[in-house]
């Protein structure tokens, strides 16, 4: 039997222990990815050498089903504020100011008190060191993704730099990685007991397609196969891990961003083995192939180098010691992109491939091998436009390793889970709408049922909404035909069941113009500045 005083002691060690466990708050790094392929890592199926976040996989979870708003800056302004796009004047972009009861997440993170790092791309309202408005304690933010080599738009703490000159050795994906590492070692030096979050917004692999020259040496002959090939290759993997249950979606001739050069705009601004539409890779020249396997390669050298500077990064985490309590979320923005234009400096014909003197775009052969086993690409509402990786790893506090979550979820829910680690509340504005996401910290545990739950899109005249396994979907040069799937068994769209669904379809229909009506009110009950 335990005397007294002895069992008195044990009482105030076991609630100081479980005061300590409940005050440790995570370190948050959220990285984002632009226009990378659902199936481009390795650890979702893909042919690229990503140990990095093949590691982060291994010791935590992936989620098949996760979901951006199919372009930039919508899912950026989803990231940062909570709310769908629309909801917040982001899609379409409506004046210069956020709503009068948003708050950003760095903001609502201060109140918790984690200090904030901003490292990338923002392209959202404003700037993001802005203590007033956006919350970021440093920041390195580049605003020019047409070059990776030689940025003009360069701020630290918002402060502008000089223009980046060409052969300075500069790239944009390791000096953000060189950023977020100075910023981490700051706060281990200056306010080590404050838990942190690190935003880190790379640029890679977005048009135009930039990488070092040892970096496409590793994948020069590795897409001679096609895009064809790859496609397949990639979805075996996929429904060989249980990541999807679906068809293979098909490769579409008739569909690419409508803004794209021409075929012989393309030929004549960039070289004659390139194409402007997704055709058998067997019916293409030894030229066309020989060209379109180089910038496959280089799309694959842009993912590899992003994937050696997160891992300079996580060294830095374990560096100062805090990497059991640093919970990592990767995602990408959309998915891979079709666009091929001529912009920025302008293609150079004379220029190495891949270097800052040409102007590539992946474009819709290799989006679609890129996005398999999904169908259509970035901008477009379908699942190759909207589905994202999203590695969720955090040592101390995901006790699950490697395992696979199916529910299907939205970047929505990434503002309320991180305030829900954080320790902070996810409340909705007393004069705005509800926060429309879910915290997914239930789902790191165990698989949760989310079927009751609405998810919308809506971006450019393409439109989607999903109810449980059902998904009705529309495309911007047809936007009258709703289409509907059921994704339990066909996430690659394949047998749209409009037809013979016609009340499952009117349901979904109607709450997606329901639900748009809602959104675009919400915007109005702010304060704005809008033109």
């Amino acid at each position: 039997m335990l005397t007294r005083p002895l069992w008195i002691l044990l009482v105030w060690i076991s609630l100081f222990s479980s005061t300590l466990i409940a005050d440790e708050r995570p370190n948050i790094i959220l990285v984002v990815a632009d226009d990378m392929g659902f199936s481009d890592a390795g650890c979702y199926g893909g042919d690229i050498q990503t140990p990095t976040l093949d590691s982060l996989a291994e010791n935590g979870l992936r989620f098949s089903q996760m979901y951006s708003t199919g372009r930039c800056w919508p899912s950026r302004a989803v990231l940062m504020t909570g709310y769908y796009a629309q909801q917040v004047g982001m899609d379409p972009r409506k004046g210069k100011e956020w709503p009068s009861w948003s708050r950003l997440l760095p903001m609502r993170l201060k109140e918790a008190g984690y200090r904030n790092y901003h490292s990338g791309k923002w392209h959202l309202r404003g700037m993001p060191a802005d203590s007033a408005v956006s919350g970021f304690d440093r920041s390195f933010y580049l605003g020019d993704q047409d070059r990776f080599f030689s940025p003009r738009k360069v701020f630290v703490d918002d402060e502008p730099q000089p223009a980046i000159e060409r052969d300075s050795g500069f790239y944009s994906t390791v000096a953000k990685a060189d950023y977020a590492i100075e910023f981490l070692e700051e706060h281990k030096a200056e306010t080590p007991d404050q838990p942190f979050f690190l935003y880190l917004a790379f640029f890679a692999p977005h048009f135009p397609l930039h990488a070092l020259p040892e970096d496409i040496e590793k994948y020069q002959d590795e897409y001679l196969r096609g895009w064809d090939i790859v496609g397949k290759e990639r979805w075996s993997r996929l429904t060989a891990i249980g990541m999807v249950n679906s068809g293979l979606a098909e490769r579409r001739q008739d569909i690419f961003p409508p803004w794209n050069l021409s075929d012989d705009e393309l030929v004549s601004q960039i070289h004659p083995g390139e194409v402007a539409y997704a055709l058998p890779w067997d019916d293409l020249t030894e030229e066309q192939q020989r060209f379109q396997a180089t910038k496959m390669a280089i799309h694959a050298a842009m993912i590899d180098r992003m994937d050696q500077e997160i891992g300079r990064v996580k060294a830095e985490v374990e560096r100062i010691g805090e990497s059991d309590n640093t919970l990592f979320i990767f995602v990408s923005d959309n998915g891979a992109s079709g666009e091929m234009m001529n912009r920025g400096d302008r293609h150079d014909p004379a220029a190495p491939l891949g270097s800052a003197g040409s102007y590539l775009g992946l474009g819709p052969g290799w989006s679609t091998a890129a996005n398999s086993p999904f169908s259509f690409h970035k901008h477009w509402n379908h699942e190759g436009g909207i589905s994202s990786p999203m590695i969720v790893s955090w040592p101390k506090g995901i006790q699950a390793r490697g395992e696979l979550r199916h529910t299907p979820a939205h970047f929505i829910d990434l503002y309320p889970t991180i305030l829900d680690l954080a320790g902070g509340e996810a409340e909705s504005p007393k004069e705005g709408p509800s926060l429309p996401g879910r915290s997914l910290v239930s789902a790191f545990n165990a698989p949760v049922d989310w079927s009751d739950r609405f998810i919308y899109w809506a971006h450019s005249g393409n439109r989607a909404i999903r109810q449980g396994s059902w998904k009705a979907v529309t495309r911007r040069d047809n936007e009258e035909r709703w289409e509907l799937y059921n994704l339990e068994d066909d996430r690659a769209e394949l047998n749209d069941l409009a037809t013979s669904k016609p009340d499952k379809l009117n349901t979904l229909a109607t709450a997606w113009e329901t639900l748009e009506v809602q959104f675009n009110k919400d915007f109005e009950t702010g304060t704005h500045s809008i033109k």
